[in-house]
């Protein structure tokens, strides 16, 4: 038999073990290849937006090669280690360290190869379908045509064929120096008992909590600067967590017999210290990717949720249109005439609101807006806001605010300079539909046309459409480009609220699309290190249950105890995960004021709920495994 056709063989006889390396990397390499073709694809150059796009995609195949490169590391590293034995075997059976070196080469190669090109075939066969769902996700005007995407696949088999030649380098640099008694006793040397500081164990409760309380207590501004140092505070406090302060809480429950010496609490405490030291690294690492995960698809679907949210409130109207005081009056009638004829032209339902925006004098020499009350409260009535009732010399102070900008209402009286007059405000009213910012003020019609005529005005117009009764996105973007190409030196501002939408959609589609397959690729390679974790330690437990089953333990508490291991293996990491990431979001709701608890919760439960799944599904086969032996 050849070294090759040896490799070969054990990859196929180890296939259980390698099944979830194997999968992950092939999902990786799938995604990697999904965001080439679409970086590459021909329907998306030209227009700025879809170059932006296929930027984005290019950034997102640099995050995912980068970690796969880590992974991939690491899991070599794992499966190396429950191996050991089997070289010490193979090198005391004649074969030389050159040759050992060559083996493992061969089998992280041929792992690698078939990895790429499933993971090709897969993105392959369904091209079509994932064209058309982020055809959708990204809002965009033209079909995205299936195409035989040459680049992507070169690109992609060529960047982790080098991907996986450097792996394989490098973890024949790991078997140097090994000596053969050391591969011999492979992973069945006695370790030490776990031993726990209480000084680093105490740490790590006053570094979370430190972490958790500046996260929670800080608003506004202050979290942008608090974010680094808490990230490096929690990262801190929950490596000493997994390290320190759970080998210490369960080492002090062994002091309580009672709770020790329960039915089969001795067995599974017994050897949960060991396991927990074991597998910290493993727990922290599992803990910070899906904290990750869970923290940046949270965000994105937050901040799309808040700022569409933001923009709907604030522009209650489809089309708003502002002519300043310096704009020619036959531009501005020309442009209410087009958007007019192209409402129309569309059969679009229509009614149009306007208002006059005077800016008068004060005696300290600054200018403030005064509104039309008749005027302003039409609008208001369509938007659905509170109308101002004044008369006489009073009048409405209006503020501006929302979850991004606070403005408070200012009840003084307001002595204007040329018309001599003084305003007495009487009522304060929160409104965000005039395209002002600052505070002005409301007053009643003749007291509005006692203001000098010399005074700079502003024309505000509002057309409230029906969104059934046309296509107002495509009246939006028709009506952009033509004011646009008509000029106008930048004196008059239009909006439209759907168009916007649009865009936005188009632009956090992107994004969201990025995110959400990023996070999915940390989610699984976490779930993986569980899998490689828990699959290392399978032989021990075959030898340790089967000596406790002959003392009489029976089927159903050898399930219990296996379920409980496995409970804790997939659940400790994922829990702190769920804290960690429901705390940043909090915190990233706090900087906006802005509530995003219906998708924090979304979020972190589908992602739990997928992991229950995970757990039943290796539980299942795990334990099925053990009683084999």
């Amino acid at each position: 038999m050849t070294l090759r056709r040896f490799a070969f063989n054990n990859v196929l006889r180890n296939s259980r073990i390698y099944a979830a390396y194997f999968l992950s990397s092939a999902f990786s390499v799938m995604v990697f290849f999904v965001y080439s073709m679409f970086a590459f694809h021909p329907g998306l150059k030209g227009e700025a937006i879809h170059s932006n796009v296929s930027m984005a995609m290019h950034f997102a195949e640099a995050i995912i090669y980068a970690f796969s490169f880590f992974f991939v590391l690491y899991s070599m590293g794992a499966f190396l280690k429950t191996r050991k034995k089997e070289f010490g075997i193979l090198v005391m059976h004649g074969m030389s360290n050159m040759q050992l070196r060559g083996l493992v080469f061969m089998e992280n190669m041929i792992i690698g190869f078939a990895a790429t090109v499933t993971g090709i075939g897969i993105g392959l066969v369904f091209a079509k379908l994932i064209l058309l769902v982020a055809q959708n996700a990204l809002r965009l005007d033209q079909t995205l045509s299936f195409y035989f995407p040459i680049s992507a696949l070169g690109l992609t088999f060529g960047a982790f064929m080098v991907l996986f030649f450097a792996i394989s380098l490098f973890t024949v640099v790991i078997l140097r120096g090994h000596k053969l008694i050391d591969l011999l006793k492979g992973s069945t040397k006695p370790k030490p008992a776990p031993f726990a500081s209480a000084f680093l164990s105490l740490s790590a409760v006053f570094l979370l909590a430190g972490g958790y309380a500046i996260a929670l207590v800080v608003k506004g501004t202050l979290v942008v600067y608090a974010m680094i140092p808490v990230t490096i505070i929690v990262i801190a406090g929950t490596y000493l967590l997994f390290t320190q302060l759970s080998v210490y809480l369960i080492n002090r429950s062994r002091g309580n017999r009672s709770f020790f010496w329960r039915r089969t609490n001795l067995v599974l405490f017994s050897d949960l210290a060991y396991r927990m030291k074991d597998n910290a690294r493993t727990f922290f690492m599992v803990a910070i990717l899906s904290t990750v995960a869970f923290s940046a698809i949270g965000s994105l679907i937050g901040f799309k949720s808040m700022y569409t949210s933001i923009m709907k409130d604030e522009n209650p109207f489809a089309i708003e249109y502002t002519s300043q005081a310096n704009n020619p009056q036959e531009l501005s009638a020309s442009h209410l005439d087009l958007i007019e004829r192209t409402l129309a032209g569309s059969g679009a339902d229509y009614r149009k609101y306007e208002a006059d925006i005077k800016y008068a004098k004060l005696q300290s020499g600054q200018a403030v807006a005064v509104v039309r009350a008749s005027s302003f409260n039409s609008i208001a009535e369509a938007a659905g806001e509170k109308l101002a009732a004044v008369q006489g010399n009073e009048a409405a102070v209006v503020y501006y605010n929302n979850s991004l900008y606070k403005k408070k209402s200012d009840m003084a009286d307001v002595a204007l300079a040329d018309s001599k007059l003084t305003l007495h405000p009487v009522q304060a009213i929160r409104s965000v539909t005039l395209p002002i910012f600052e505070n002005y003020y409301v007053v009643p019609d003749p007291l509005y046309d006692r203001l000098g005529e010399g005074e700079k005005v502003d024309r505000f117009y509002a057309f409230d459409a029906r969104k059934d009764s046309a296509d107002l996105v495509a009246i939006g973007k028709e009506l952009e480009g033509r004011l646009d190409q008509d000029g106008a030196n930048g004196h008059f501002k239009y909006f439209s609220l759907d168009y916007q939408l649009y865009l936005l959609d188009q632009q956090y589609g992107t994004v969201l699309f990025i995110g959400l397959f990023i996070g999915i690729v940390f989610f699984v390679g976490a779930g993986s290190f569980l899998y490689f974790r828990l699959y290392t330690d399978l032989e021990e437990d075959k030898r340790k249950f089967n000596a406790i089953r002959k003392l009489g333990l029976s089927d159903r508490e050898l399930s219990g105890i296996l379920t409980k291991q496995i409970l804790l293996l997939f659940f400790v990491p994922i829990l702190v995960a769920v804290i960690h990431g429901a705390v940043a979001l909090t915190a990233l709701q706090h900087m906006f004021d802005y509530g995003l608890f219906r998708q924090s919760a979304l979020v972190l439960g589908i992602f739990v709920f997928i992991q229950i799944v995970y757990f039943a599904l290796i539980r299942t086969r795990y334990i099925a495994k053990v009683k084999q032996a």
